[in-house]
């Protein structure tokens, strides 16, 4: 059958992701992120995308089914849907990933509208964010949890910890930390997130971030950068502390969570499949993982 005009796939490889596709791409995000609710992933905001763009090759391809082009950490080339795929006929898909390996990420709630006969679908747990109640924070309540509302507790008795708004007056400040962190983490320059985290605290006020930094007896202790999603829940997108002040992260994401009130839920990312980043995000209790899936056809020819 001959496709209609509407149905044509964009021309590969697409454009390079620009600032200037922001307002389309995250035309088709919005509606996704507020019908998501709790459950809405990571990475459904173009600044995630932005910040991003070069670890992953991000490309837009524009058109009636438009889609980000990538590749994800473990190297599989992939189409993120700015569309809601179950609503998608099956031979645009069959079109759209010509040349890829799956459509990623997927909200699990919407892979389980598809066919299993026609799609396979499979989740890893390096990929899956974690979610907490944003009231983990807050309280810091019951055996596991309680260690992490006595190192905040030790800090505060130890500091006196301010915070301010990180604004461009004290990038250089937040800088200063990035690179502390690097050094704590024994990370060389480029490695980890400290490209993106560059960008993201000179993109900060662009991007409309909540992000603060913290003082401990006036010198500069750690910054966190979050992201509203929707109404109820927010992306921690980039936390950096001094290992010079012990419980400095509890007392940011503590600070955080309570002059946020109107959050229910805060969303960690994923582990990136980290021992380490593993064990630390789990020893915050999350609620769930939100699983990615990974979706690719059965049958990618007619037949």
């Amino acid at each position: 059958m001959r496709k209609s005009a509407d149905d044509a796939i964009p021309m590969a490889p697409g454009s390079a992701l620009e600032l200037s596709h922001r307002q389309e791409i995250d035309a088709r995000l919005a509606p996704l992120r507020e019908s998501l609710g709790k459950d809405c992933l990571s990475e459904f905001a173009f600044p995630n995308l932005y910040l991003f763009r070069q670890a992953h090759d991000y490309r837009f391809l524009p058109g009636r089914w438009p889609c980000v082009a990538g590749l994800t950490y473990d190297g599989a080339r992939h189409l993120m849907p700015l569309f809601d795929l179950a609503e998608a006929p099956l031979q645009v898909l069959r079109d759209l990933l010509q040349g890829y390996d799956c459509f990623y990420p997927v909200p699990a709630a919407t892979a389980r509208r598809l066919d299993p006969a026609l799609f396979q679908v499979t989740q890893f747990d390096a990929d899956a964010d974690y979610l907490y109640a944003a009231e983990n924070f807050r309280s810091y309540r019951g055996e596991v949890l309680r260690k992490k509302r006595q190192l905040m507790q030790q800090l505060l008795r130890q500091h006196q910890v301010t915070h301010a708004p990180l604004d461009a007056s004290r990038i250089d400040d937040a800088r200063m930390l990035l690179s502390g962190w690097m050094r704590d983490k024994d990370k060389g320059a480029g490695e980890a997130d400290e490209s993106s985290c560059h960008e993201a605290l000179q993109l900060a006020g662009h991007f409309g971030f909540d992000a603060s930094i913290y003082y401990a007896d006036g010198a500069p202790a750690g910054f966190i950068i979050a992201e509203h999603l929707n109404a109820g829940t927010a992306a921690m997108r980039f936390a950096k502390g001094s290992d010079r002040y012990k419980g400095i992260y509890q007392h940011m994401f503590h600070d955080f969570a309570m002059r946020a009130k109107e959050l229910a839920w805060i969303n960690f990312e994923q582990d990136l499949g980290l021992p380490n980043f593993r064990q630390t995000k789990r020893s915050y209790q999350p609620a769930e993982l939100l699983q990615k899936c990974r979706v690719a056809l059965r049958y990618p020819s007619a037949t």
